[in-house]
């Protein structure tokens, strides 16, 4: 019961997020929330807070990027809940090609119904190629990430 539930909440918020507005989902992060995508990519952070995930969102929603959540799993009570989310997500160019496609889990603890912490897993050579896609393409973000890094090399 409380996978539907969380499946239902989520892919009405994902709809949002996929139009351009991420606070419907960023109303269930508490407000020291931990969030990490680990990577060598410049999506890559370790962030805690909301203000700080919300300016990851807002690159996000910026990019285009469409996401989508195909499973969720959540168990536990709800001062201690652990949900596990499988989905995939995509971006098209404006002529309609495909430039990226990638699937993901979370892995997430929440307490209440608030997101306390969780952690973003996905093909990250896939997002360096995004990277590569977006500097070519007048991301700033992006282009410092890989300037900085063959820099490092």
């Amino acid at each position: 019961m409380l996978s539907w539930l969380a499946k239902k909440i989520l892919s009405r918020n994902y709809a949002r997020l996929r139009a351009g507005d991420y606070r419907p989902l960023l109303r269930f992060d508490a407000r020291d929330v931990r969030f990490r995508f680990p990577g060598d990519n410049s999506w890559a952070t370790e962030l805690q807070g909301k203000r700080e995930l919300e300016r990851w969102l807002q690159r996000f929603v910026q990019s285009g990027i469409q996401i989508f959540a195909d499973e969720i799993v959540v168990k536990g009570p709800p001062w201690n809940t652990t949900l596990c989310l499988r989905g995939h997500n995509y971006l098209k160019s404006a002529a309609g090609e495909t430039v990226y496609e990638n699937r993901y889990v979370i892995w997430g603890h929440a307490s209440w119904g608030l997101l306390k912490d969780y952690e973003v897993y996905e093909d990250t050579q896939k997002s360096r190629a995004l990277d590569e896609y977006f500097a070519n393409h007048g991301d700033p973000i992006a282009a410092a990430y890989l300037e900085a890094a063959a820099g490092s090399a």
